[in-house]
């Protein structure tokens, strides 16, 4: 009886110990095994130290001023040479400048009043433009003409006198027109280039077209038509401005060209201010030469 029970003990002493060794085990076990589970954190970590030291490289990158340039040349510039492809216009002539500028065109001037004003918002504005000058007043204000011209600004021919069935005319008529105007616009800058003309109203016509091509211009027409010459009895020239303002925002797109007048359209003036701005954020505005 005594043996058989130190016989238990033994037994149940070494089962307690087998099975602390297994407790111990286990523990072991899990001990070594906590650090890989703490080893995940590391891997969601590297994008973050990847996006640390994207600082590092940006110096590398420091041209930001780049993004803020093009805005800068495209007013600044403002000068194409154009071989528009745009021929869709009446007998051939322009309707767009062949690239995404947009050229902004003012006819029938100069005038002494509203020339003068058109230039010095211009300049404020960094833009340049396109001048369809009328031979009798380059004739009457020869500075004007010298005044576009220091602005960097372009001309164009638009007839001596605003004839509007100049187009319907002999070919020696046209010819000697169109020449008499340039002459005009070259009294007052000798040498200056004049390559472009429009015809008084857009009225084109086959033969007009050729001369004014055997004289080196091209004939230019418009995509966009404010009809600022035309104010309506009864409306007002604030109304008359905002409607202005709202055709050419509406209609203006890459490679327009703009017809509007500074030859007594005061309101064309008026609108011009609030355009320029909102043209010069969207646009690359250019002068034909």
């Amino acid at each position: 009886m005594i043996r058989l029970s130190h016989t238990r003990k033994a037994l149940a002493i070494s089962v307690v110990l087998i099975m602390t060794g297994l407790i111990g085990q286990a523990t072991a076990a899990t001990t070594t095994a906590q650090p890989q589970a703490s080893s995940v954190p590391p891997s969601p970590s590297a994008p973050v130290s990847a996006a640390a030291s994207a600082p590092a490289s940006a110096p590398t990158a420091k041209p930001s001023p780049s993004p803020t340039t093009p805005r800068t040349e495209n007013t600044s510039i403002a000068q194409i040479s154009t071989k528009p492809k745009g021929r869709t216009g009446p007998a051939g002539s322009l309707l767009v400048t062949g690239t995404k500028g947009v050229a902004l065109t003012f006819d029938d001037g100069p005038d002494p009043d509203l020339t003068p004003k058109l230039l010095k918002l211009l300049a404020k504005e960094k833009v340049k433009a396109t001048f369809c000058l009328v031979g009798t007043e380059a004739r009457r204000h020869p500075e004007l003409v010298k005044a576009i011209a220091s602005g960097g600004h372009s001309f164009c021919n638009h007839s001596w006198n605003h004839d509007l069935k100049l187009g319907k005319r002999s070919n020696h008529a046209i010819r000697a027109d169109l020449e008499r105007c340039n002459a005009a616009i070259r009294a007052a800058v000798p040498n200056a280039k004049i390559r472009y003309m429009r015809a008084p109203g857009g009225n084109f016509t086959p033969r007009m077209v050729k001369i004014s091509a055997e004289l080196g211009m091209h004939s230019i027409y418009w995509k966009v038509d404010p009809r600022d010459w035309e104010q309506a009895p009864g409306v007002s020239r604030e109304a008359h401005k905002n409607k202005i303002i709202r055709i050419v925002k509406k209609h203006t797109g890459p490679g327009a060209i703009v017809l509007s007048h500074d030859y007594a359209q005061p309101a064309t003036i008026d609108a011009y201010r609030v355009l320029l701005p909102y043209l010069r954020k969207r646009f690359q505005l250019v002068a034909l030469v």
